[in-house]
Parts: structure tokens; sequence; C-alpha cells
């Protein structure tokens, strides 16, 4: 023990003056065993309250930190212009991954990453690339086209509705195979398409499926983050269906969706973080789908007794073939085009 008072202080200063425990002179922080932690930093688009896009991206990053011991940053951007000035600031701070979530992030990250080399870009449903870019591809248009399958065999009025945030490219790719998923077991379903104009106004995407429903639609598909959350609420008042995207929803309306069209986010993450962390990272499309169980569809379980068994079935053979690789009734959707191709058969009249 140090008595004298003078004594503590004089090596209180002296302590002050050693390199700080955990990290080095650039300031990269360093596990117990003095190794260089990873840095992996998140923008994303709107909040991770949305509990679909964001919240599971959120949910990807926690799971590098756990899984990796990596440190990890988050942040929400609000314009444009901060795509670009997180993207750089996280490449100054020396970040090794920085994953951007969302197709609208592409051209930033293609800006910024030249000027950062020793950081690596992801960005999620994205295809553009550069050495230290990869693009996260998903086919949620797989999953998309089962889930198609049961809302055409479950419609009563032969009105389905999509509603998203945004007119995205893989946002219409998916709604597209979601159509064709329901007319190749139910011909005479109409669909009707809306877009909110943004991805956060819950009272907004309430309006929008209340004025689907008042044209007879009785099952909505919606990509719409936070707004979906008001698509779930009019689809309650009214009594219709619904279908989660993204997460896993059925949680989150229980009495209303039918299942979820799923991208498992944390297993993508880690997937990359993984080969950050290896220092096998190349800039490239990563593509990802049912085959690699990152796409997949989830029937909510207080729903399924609802579902006719004959449409589980019909979905479940085209998710083998998925599994497979055998299915190519979607493989044109993704060259932009909507031209008609083989579809698996239907279902026969008594599944109605």
């Amino acid at each position: 023990m140090i008595r004298n008072r003078f004594a503590r202080v004089a090596i209180v200063a002296l302590i002050g003056l050693l390199p700080a425990c955990g990290g080095d002179k650039a300031g990269n922080s360093a596990d117990s065993t003095g190794a260089k932690k990873l840095r992996v930093a998140l923008l994303t688009p709107g909040p991770i309250s949305d509990k679909s896009w964001n919240g599971i991206a959120h949910e990807g990053l926690l799971a590098i930190r756990d899984a990796l011991g990596a440190e990890t940053s988050h942040i929400q951007t609000k314009t444009p212009a901060e795509f670009d000035e997180n993207f750089r600031q996280y490449g100054a701070q020396g970040y090794d991954l920085v994953i951007g979530n969302g197709f609208e992030y592409q051209e930033a990250a293609a800006r910024v990453a030249p000027s950062y080399p020793k950081t690596n870009y992801a960005i999620t449903s994205g295809r553009v690339t550069a050495p230290n870019v990869a693009g996260l591809a998903f086919a949620f248009e797989e999953a998309s086209y089962q889930a198609g399958m049961i809302a055409g065999a479950m419609t009563k009025t032969n009105k389905i509705g999509l509603i998203a945030g945004t007119e995205l490219p893989p946002v219409k790719t998916s709604f597209l195979a979601f159509e064709r998923g329901a007319k190749s077991v139910n011909p005479k379903v109409s669909i009707i398409t809306s877009y909110i104009g943004n991805w956060d106004d819950v009272s907004a995407g309430k309006e929008q499926a209340l004025a689907q429903i008042a044209q007879g639609v009785d099952i909505i598909l919606q990509n719409a983050d936070a707004a979906g959350l008001g698509i779930f609420q009019a689809a309650r008042e009214k009594k219709i269906l619904a279908f989660g995207t993204n997460a896993d929803q059925n949680s989150v309306a229980p009495d209303v969706i039918i299942a979820s069209v799923v991208i498992d986010l944390p297993k993508a993450f880690l997937r990359v973080a993984r080969e950050v962390q290896a220092g096998t990272f190349q800039g490239r499309v990563i593509n990802l789908g049912v085959q690699d169980d990152v796409v997949r569809l989830v029937i909510n379980p207080t729903m399924r007794d609802r579902v006719p068994a004959a449409a589980i079935a019909a979905s479940d053979s085209v998710g083998l073939m998925l599994m497979a690789g055998t299915f190519t009734g979607l493989a044109d959707l993704l060259q932009g085009t909507d031209s008609a191709k083989p579809l698996p058969p239907t279902l026969p009249p008594t599944a109605k």
C-alpha cells in the first residue's frame, strides 16, 4: 500500500503517460490479446425500430459484434448527402467494413471507396462493385413467388394489393414475382400496386392500405419498413390479411400476417465480416437466395391452419426446386423483363 500522498500522485501521473490499453497510435481498438479488433459500421436509411429492413440489419450488426468480438457503430442517414459524408467518416476513422443497408447507397459507395482502399464497403440489394466494394444481392423474388402462390390460393375477392415505400428495382422485381406466383395458382387474380413515397410514415402506410381495401383487396403484400406497421393496422381494422417482409414479422401482427418473406441479414452480414476479418474479402456481387438459406418464406404458425394444405404443398414444392437450383421461372425478372416462363403445376380447383 502506498501511504505517502505525494508518491501516489506521482505514480498516477506516470501511469497517465503510458499508452492506453486496448488501442494503438491510430486509435484502433484491440482485444485482450493485443490483436486489432474488427471495426464494422452500419448505415441505415430508416429507424432500426421499424421491425423490418433496418431492424434486422441492426440485428446483423449485433451478430457481428457478438460472434466476432467486433467494435461496431451505427448511423441512421437522413439525406443522400449523408451517404457520402458517413462513408467518408468511417473510412477516415479506419473502419474495416462499412455496410450501407439499401440499394440507394450504391452510388455513394462507388464515389467514396477509392479514397479509402483499406476500408471495405458492402451494399445490401446492390450490384455496384469495386476492389473494395461488394454488393449483397438477395433473391427476394424467390420467396416472394412462393408467398404469391399462397395469396392466390387464399384470396376470396381475387384482388391482391402490393404496397412499398418507393419504387426501387429490387422491390419491383419481388412484386412481379409475387404477382406471377399468385397467377400461377389463380389466373383470376388482379393486382393493385401502390407506392407510399417514403418508408417511415406509418399513417401514410395505413391510408394506402385502406384505399386498396376500399377497392376490394383482401390480401396485401407490404414492403414498406416502418410504414408497413400502418398497413398491418389497416388490415387488422378491416379484417383482411397481409404478408410481412424482410424480418420475420409474424409476431408483429400475428392475427393478420399469413407469412413473412424473410432476408436473413445477420447471416449475410456475418459471411462478409468473416471474409474481411480473414483478409479474403473481394469486391464482387454476392448473390444470396433460398439456396443459401438467406431468403426464405416463413409461415406464421398461428395462421397455418387457415392456409390450404395444397397451397403450402405447392409452395414447398417450388421451395425444393429453388434449393436444388432447378426452378427457372424467375430468371427473366433479374434481366428486367417479364416474359412468360414455365411455371410449376397449378393448384387443383379444390385448393381454393
